[in-house]
This record gives C-alpha cells, structure tokens and sequence, in this order.
C-alpha cells in the first residue's frame, strides 16, 4: 500500500495540476494519521550526526531540502519530515492573493523526469499563508520563505511589495528568499540587476536580522550572475540559491515555448552555473544548489562545488519520498568512500 511506483502511475492519469491538488490533500490530512505519519517518517527521515550542521542558527539535520514551488501556501509543511526533507521553503507568496496565470500551466515529462510550468506565483496571499504559517512556527524541521512581487504591482511599488514580505515572514520562518527569477512574471527577471538587488538588501536589513537569501536564474552569462550574487552579498545576503527554472527549451524535445523548465533535464546547466557562481562565492556566504538533482551522486557533486545545502522538487515528484532516505543514505557511503566524517569537510572541497 506504500508503493510510490502504483501512486505515481494514478496520480499521473490526473492533468499535472490536478494531480497537484490531489496530494496537497493526502499530505495535509498525513500528520493527523498518527500511525502512517509516524511510519513514513521513520522509513524516510533520516538524522545522521554525519550529515548534521547548524545553518542560519537552526540545526539542519540533513543536507536535502524542498524547493519552493511545491507547498506555495504552507499547508504542508507538517507532512514534510514524513516525506524525508530536512527543511522546506515554502511559496512563493505574494502581497496580495493572486490566481496565476491561464491553465493549462503545468506540464510533466516523464521519460525526462522534468517539469515544465508558468504557473505565475499563483498563491493565496500573504495574510493566509501567514495564518497558515503561524500556528506551526517554530517547527521540528527549519522553513524558508520565497517571496515575490504581486504580478501588477508597478515598478514604482515593488520594493514595497517585497517590504510588506518581508515584516509579514520575518518572525515565522526561518530564512527569507527573495525570487526575483521566476520566469513566470512579467518582468521579474528584469530585477535581477545591480541597482534593484542593492535597493532590496539595504531595505531587508532595516526590517529584520532574519536571514535573508538571493534566487537566482540559470539564463544569464556566469560574470553576470556573479556580479549580481557579489552584488548581493555585499548588501548583506545570507546566502544565494541556485538555480530557479530554465527558460532554455532546446533542453526538452517537446518543450512548450513558454513558462519554465525544471527537473532531470535541467542538471548539467545548473551544476555547471552553480560550479561557476561557488568558484567567486563559496566562503563568503551559504550556496545552496536546486535544479535537476535526482540522486545522490549529484548531490554529493554539489555539495563538493560549495553547496552547505541542496534542494530537489521535480525529483520529488517522480520518485517519490524514498528519494530523499536515498540521496541521504548514499551520501553517507560517499563520505565515508571519500575519507570524510562529517559532510562539512566535503563542501567546496573541489574548489
């Protein structure tokens, strides 16, 4: 009754969002089912002093987090640790609630084991979320908060955008992602740019101490992408994570041309981008690495190119909560194979 494989083969009879919707109801009646709950956490969650490091002063016990995009409203957050995440970053949220852009907008690829999506910060607002969010923090597992601009909020507004953000999250969550990558919002992406990333940082660090991090997208050139993130550390970032979904659609055979792509296909571009980024950054803030990873030998490959933490979504979505007792499981061997005892000697050690 446990099989992913049999779920995943109904669940994908379902249009990709409505098999979205379907799960977000199985993983939020999950943790009041006590037994399966506790069962599935205990097969999948795994803490391993080996893997364990103290991050943005919360214990992460394992290095494998849930990207954002997944849990947009915070609605499951409690099903997580059964899941096998050691921390989630849930939105990303807007001001005001927001429908997203038309359907269809979620598009799956299995035998790439990628996703396609332009789902456009569809979200319930920042008031629910933060309701939502509330009653559960602080939680036995670490949470971040993607936060991004209202999709007709002016130029001239959205700093305030992101201000009103960052005081509504600041105090129930745990680190704050600003996501000005997303392809799915009219330019967004035109943010990612000397004068607006110093214009948010200097205004994060009047509001809050709370750590507060830098998304960034795979489509532009490396010395672009690390003047932005130098950029940003400068203006007090805590960290960057990289990368968002790929606007690049020669990556699938049957791309959509429109929205972004992310999963198995998306993992050369972004471990190479990422490689690029840690070689300037690694030492000088927390990198977190997202996009493609789907196995523990490229986690590990992240996590030795200056990555203190990884994300995967896609993966998730395809293999299922087993994914992540995997990854975490065969990281423990590769440290080992490798001489190391504790996860912290293996990051950045090929740079």
């Amino acid at each position: 009754m446990f099989n992913y494989e049999m779920i995943k083969k109904i669940m994908f009879n379902f249009e990709p969002e409505t098999a979205h919707n379907i799960a977000e109801v199985g993983l939020k009646i999950l943790p009041n089912c006590i037994f399966l709950n506790h069962f599935l956490k205990k097969r999948n969650f795994i803490d391993d002093p080996m893997l364990t490091q103290e991050i943005f002063s919360r214990k992460f016990v394992n290095p494998i987090g849930l990207g954002a995009g997944f849990d947009k409203n915070a609605t499951m957050v409690k099903a997580m640790m059964a899941m096998g995440f050691a921390y989630t970053e849930i939105g990303t949220m807007t001001p005001l609630p927001q429908d997203g852009n038309p359907k269809p907008r979620l598009f799956r690829y299995p035998n790439e084991e990628s996703i396609q999506n332009a789902m456009g910060f569809n979200n319930k607002g920042a008031n629910e979320v933060a309701i939502n969010l509330d009653i559960i923090y602080p939680y036995d597992i670490p949470i971040g908060a993607s936060i991004g601009k209202n999709k007709l909020t002016t130029p001239q507004n959205t700093l305030e955008d992101y201000k009103i953000l960052i005081n509504k999250f600041k105090d129930i969550s745990d680190y704050l992602a600003i996501n000005i990558s997303s392809p799915n919002t009219p330019n967004l992406r035109d943010l990612q740019n000397e004068k607006f990333i110093e214009e948010i940082f200097t205004m994060a660090k009047t509001l809050t101490s709370k750590p507060i991090l830098l998304k960034i997208a795979p489509d532009m050139s490396s010395n672009t992408a690390i003047l932005l993130c130098k950029t940003a550390v400068k203006y007090g970032a805590a960290g960057i994570i990289a990368t968002n979904t790929t606007q690049d659609y020669t990556l699938l055979k049957d791309a959509k041309d429109f929205g972004g792509i992310s999963g198995k296909v998306l993992s050369e571009k972004s471990y190479n981008f990422f490689k690029a980024l840690a070689k300037e950054l690694y030492g000088q803030t927390t990198l977190i690495s997202v996009g493609g990873i789907s196995d523990a030998q490229d986690a590990y490959r992240r996590i030795k190119a200056g990555a203190s933490l990884v994300q995967i979504l896609s993966g998730f979505i395809f293999k299922g909560p087993s994914m992540c007792k995997n990854i975490n499981e065969e990281l423990i061997i590769l440290l080992k194979k490798d001489g190391f005892t504790h996860i912290s000697q293996a990051i950045g050690v090929d740079l």
